[in-house]
């Protein structure tokens, strides 16, 4: 009996351990009982090095970002140091680069964004590049200040895309892996409409889009993207609610299927989960469907390897939730499979 094995982050101040791992069948999407995979304060997000090796993830109680050894029979995390300092107050949001020798992460409360080096053993070393965004926008409760809420590398492994939902930006940075160091590009960011705040990104298979979800704007917009110097043009803007919808909500993930042609969104409020289908040529989404997520507060959701299961991690009601997909339509049929975590906030497949 196959299985996917995945890993957990969640937030842990009401009650929860730390990073989780659990097992779902590859037939049914039958999600095992959740154990802890390691004990440590609000592991938020958790990201994989390319050869599963080491396992990375923020804390947003003591700012560091911390490195795990990945047991390969038991899938078990073993500390690969003292956690270390990160750049900033509160990390949100990390990713390995393809050569595995770079950690970027996110600070959300800071807005600073930091390079880390990744040694052979997996231990990180200081930090490469810390840089600081500064400035403010139109939502004075949100927006009061910078807050980089995420860090996407492109596929060629050129460039790091940064959204900022408190500047309404989202930033390019040249990568140099090998330095473990960020510089702006040229240009070095493109702001988007007012008041949306982008928050999470994705690229499409063929590298040649950007995807960007807006927390606050509730809207999916496609960018091309032209990896010469990473510039970002939009080509089209779509909403992730339904017509009518008048209620609290704020979108969290984006995630673009194996086979490049879906992508989907959740919602927090709405409480649900949007497909689009992506027009490669055109550059333009056109909306498949919206289904409930079957919790409260989608934080976070990823696809199975094989483009066969989606699991979503819901924050506020304490609970994963399984989709089978059907890859021909792109289309969510929710399974009678659940599993209970303590503020479940990001979903990553191992395998």
């Amino acid at each position: 009996m196959h299985k996917h094995h995945l890993f957990l982050g969640t937030y842990t101040r009401s009650g929860g351990k730390g990073i989780y791992r659990v097992d779902l069948d590859a037939a049914t999407g039958a999600l095992s009982t959740p154990v802890v995979a390691a004990e440590t304060s609000n592991p938020s997000f958790v990201a994989l090095s390319p050869d599963k090796r080491f396992l990375f993830a923020v804390s947003e109680t003591d700012a560091l970002a911390s490195a795990y050894a990945i047991n390969p029979l038991t899938l078990s995390l073993t500390p690969l140091q003292a956690p270390q300092p990160a750049g900033g107050k509160a990390p949100c949001h990390l990713v390995v680069d393809q050569t595995g020798r770079t950690l970027v992460v996110a600070h959300y409360h800071t807005g600073v964004v930091a390079s880390l080096p990744i040694g052979p053993d997996g231990k990180l070393g200081r930090p490469g590049t810390l840089l600081q965004h500064r400035g403010s926008s139109v939502n004075r409760e949100r927006q009061d200040t910078a807050h980089a809420h995420s860090v996407t590398i492109s596929p060629d492994n050129r460039h790091v895309i940064v959204c900022d939902l408190g500047l309404d930006k989202i930033f390019t940075y040249r990568l140099d892996p090998e330095a473990a160091t960020l510089t702006p590009a040229e240009p070095p960011f493109i702001t988007t409409e007012p008041g949306v705040g982008p928050r999470h990104a994705a690229f499409s298979r063929d590298g040649r889009h950007l995807f960007v979800i807006n927390e606050m704007g509730g809207t999916l917009v496609c960018y091309a993207y032209d990896a010469t110097n990473g510039s970002l043009t939009p080509t089209d803007t779509q909403s992730t609610l339904p017509a009518g919808f008048t209620g609290e909500n704020t979108t969290a993930e984006v995630r673009v299927h194996p086979n490049g042609e879906y992508v989907y969104g959740s919602n927090r409020g709405h409480d649900s989960l949007v497909v689009f289908r992506f027009d490669a040529a055109q550059g333009k989404l056109s909306h498949v469907e919206t289904v409930p997520v079957g919790g409260k507060h989608p934080r976070n959701f990823a696809l199975s390897p094989d483009g066969k299961w989606l699991v979503a991690a819901n924050q506020t009601s304490n609970d994963l939730t399984v989709f089978r997909v059907d890859a021909s339509t792109g289309r969510l049929t929710k399974i009678d499979s659940t599993a209970i975590v303590s503020m479940p906030v990001c979903v990553a497949f191992f395998d």
